[in-house]
């Protein structure tokens, strides 16, 4: 029997959005075509997009369809950048971003971008005063609504008020956030001036139980973005192409589900965390927990093992039957420390030493028991594996 609990890779399709992808997927036409086979199906596509705006506290207009969470990311932070103030070159970021963050901010600082690097604190928080004091000038910043390695989440409200006071276009990666806590773009607006403050936020549909190839930039109307993708006017001209109207539709069930469910679910993964975090500690005393052990993603349970492996622990654990993460997803199979780990002040040992076990909606007891049943033994050799890098 398997035991997943690496939700925050990807979780479970939900029966509802399967059925929603597959009714949707009989409608004949193109939703840019004007007769009424067209029409129909962009009908359908515009009532996914007004239901997806509902949830996420947007206007129908400012929701973009995309393939997913990374095309989301690089469609606001080359969109911002390419569209940017004269005489803006600086870019800030935090030190414990996502790879989809990382890694395009790093190809545009090929481009002429400088970095302002913002540091995080010990249980991997955006610092919010540091964050401030780089933002005059900058040409755009971004941060995450919550880290996807550590669990932690960020001041968001703090980050986005600094942006806009300094007259600042924000992006905000929600994707791991999305499901698990109150989200509202125009809450987070708040009366920042057109053009600054946060103008974009990313989600990814595969996170909370839509197929993966479905996602959600939130931008905001007065956003200033250079489209990715040409060769049409769709989606105010952000993103040409056919629409996918069955991603659309598959992600506004998704979406309506999850929010339906959020305070009952997180309050159950919340639980069944703390069982987890406990029973893991009592079978390895030296077991840590990292990030904010209370301001953090209900079902985000990250651990350092001193000593151990992280690859090791997590091919011991497959055998036993149990999926985990030493990480994000993007970079499963390559063997490096976590980048989030080092942030947080941790030594590079340390940062080959983590596994992230996360939780969903298909999570029970029992998942949780087949861990703590098999996690001493894991470690155990998983410690006689290897150095664990250098110190």
């Amino acid at each position: 029997m398997r035991h997943y609990l690496d939700h925050a890779a990807t979780t479970p399709l939900r029966p509802e959005a399967r059925d929603a992808w597959l009714a949707a997927s009989e409608t004949i036409g193109n939703a840019s075509s004007t007769h009424g086979a067209g029409q129909d199906a962009r009908r359908l596509l515009e009532e996914s997009r007004e239901r997806a705006a509902a949830v996420l506290g947007a206007d129908p207009i400012e929701i973009v369809f995309t393939s997913g969470g990374t095309e989301s990311i690089n469609l606001a932070l080359q969109g911002m950048w390419r569209a940017r103030a004269a005489g803006t070159e600086a870019i800030v970021m935090p030190d414990a971003e996502h790879h989809a963050t990382m890694d395009t901010v790093a190809a545009l600082v090929e481009e002429g971008a400088v970095l302002r690097a913002v540091r995080v604190t010990s249980v991997a928080r955006i610092d919010t005063v540091a964050f401030a004091a780089e933002l005059p000038g900058a040409a755009l910043a971004t941060g995450l609504f919550a880290n996807n390695e550590a669990g932690t989440l960020n001041d968001v409200a703090a980050l986005t008020a600094a942006a806009a006071a300094a007259g600042v276009p924000m992006h905000v990666d929600a994707v791991a956030a999305l499901g698990h806590v109150p989200l509202s773009f125009r809450a987070l607006r708040a009366d920042a001036a057109p053009g600054v403050g946060l103008v974009a936020m990313s989600f990814a549909g595969h996170k909370i139980g839509a197929p993966v190839g479905i996602g959600v930039l939130v931008a905001a109307r007065t956003a200033r973005l250079t489209a990715l993708l040409r060769g049409g006017a769709q989606q105010r001209g952000l993103r040409a192409g056919t629409q996918d109207i069955a991603g659309a539709a598959a992600f506004a069930t998704a979406v309506e589900l999850a929010e339906a469910e959020r305070e009952s679910e997180s309050a159950r993964l919340r639980a069944l965390r703390e069982r987890l975090v406990s029973g893991i500690r009592s079978a390895v005393p030296t077991a840590e927990l990292l990030g904010d052990p209370d301001q953090r993603l209900p079902g985000n349970a990250h651990l350092l093992f001193p000593g151990a492996v992280g690859e090791s622990l997590l091919f011991l654990l497959d055998v036993a039957g149990v999926a985990a993460s030493t990480g994000s997803a993007c970079q499963a199979g390559v063997a490096e420390p976590s980048h989030v780990v080092m942030a947080m002040g941790r030594s590079e040992r340390d940062a080959r030493s983590v596994l992230r076990f996360s939780l969903g909606r298909t999570s029970t007891e029992v998942d949780v028991d087949a861990v703590t049943g098999v996690i001493a033994d894991a470690v155990a050799r998983a410690s006689g594996s290897g150095s664990g890098g250098r110190s």
